[in-house]
């Protein structure tokens, strides 16, 4: 126990001199012009996509599994479903965040603040992705099945023809929005050291005391990337309607 804890209490010293040290190799930007800060917080861009589409793109594989435990005719993997989601949604992020990178070095297993943030992210993103779904099957009615079947069609064409389009018609506007709360959460892996925008942007505030204008690149490379995510479910909620007339 003592062993764990030391373990913890070393895990959270490197983490403080890790910011440390990079606070201090941020100095040079002291004197820098708002160009090339608003460049330097930019460059947080990449780890912030990373975790956002990565955590995203296992979320809306895995939700699948999950949805079949979900639509499973045994209550015992209904029930199992039910507890995953509600327990990964009733606990927030960030203390998810702490649990994955504090917390399992009690047992051992050492993770880096990446691989922490982007299993957290993609727990999360699963998930909520699975609820998607299953919103998305409960609104196709009853009788498109029943009209498959009277059409002696296999479950495979029946899922591609019938199901499918009005499924994916039905979640891609949550979806977006889904990954959207990812973007928003991934804010959150800078607790934890992972140098995304608001890492950057609060080493920048610490010196030069400018938060509105750190945070507010910060806020507007969010947008930035926020909108086309957007953009891109209109446009595919648009093509699916009218190809398959589903309107």
């Amino acid at each position: 126990m003592v062993r764990s804890s030391s373990r913890v209490a070393l895990k959270r010293s490197c983490l403080i001199l890790n910011r440390s040290a990079r606070a201090n190799s941020y100095q040079r930007y002291w004197g820098a012009d708002m160009g090339e800060i608003i460049a330097y917080i930019a460059m947080g861009t990449g780890w912030t996509v990373v975790m956002t589409f990565g955590s995203a793109a296992i979320g809306i594989v895995l939700g699948l599994p999950m949805l079949a435990l979900a639509q499973s005719r045994f209550s015992a993997a209904r029930g199992i479903y039910h507890a995953i989601v509600h327990v990964v949604r009733g606990i927030p992020t960030i203390v998810w965040l702490f649990i994955a990178f504090f917390g399992v070095g009690q047992l051992g297993i050492t993770l880096s603040p990446v691989t922490a943030s982007l299993l957290v992210l993609s727990i999360i993103a699963t998930a909520y992705m699975a609820e998607i779904y299953r919103g998305g099957i409960q609104a196709v009615p009853a009788g498109q099945w029943e009209a498959a079947g009277a059409l002696n069609l296999d479950q495979f064409s029946t899922l591609r023809f019938i199901i499918g389009p009005q499924l994916f018609r039905a979640v891609s506007p949550s979806v977006a929005t889904q990954v959207i709360g990812l973007l928003k959460d991934s804010a959150l892996v800078s607790t934890i050291g992972v140098a995304d925008l608001v890492f950057r942007a609060g080493i920048m505030t610490q010196y030069h005391a400018h938060g509105l204008y750190m945070f507010g690149t910060a806020g507007l490379i969010y947008l930035a990337l926020s909108l086309p995510i957007a953009a891109f479910s209109r446009n595919i909620h648009a093509r699916i309607t009218r190809r398959y007339a589903l309107a």
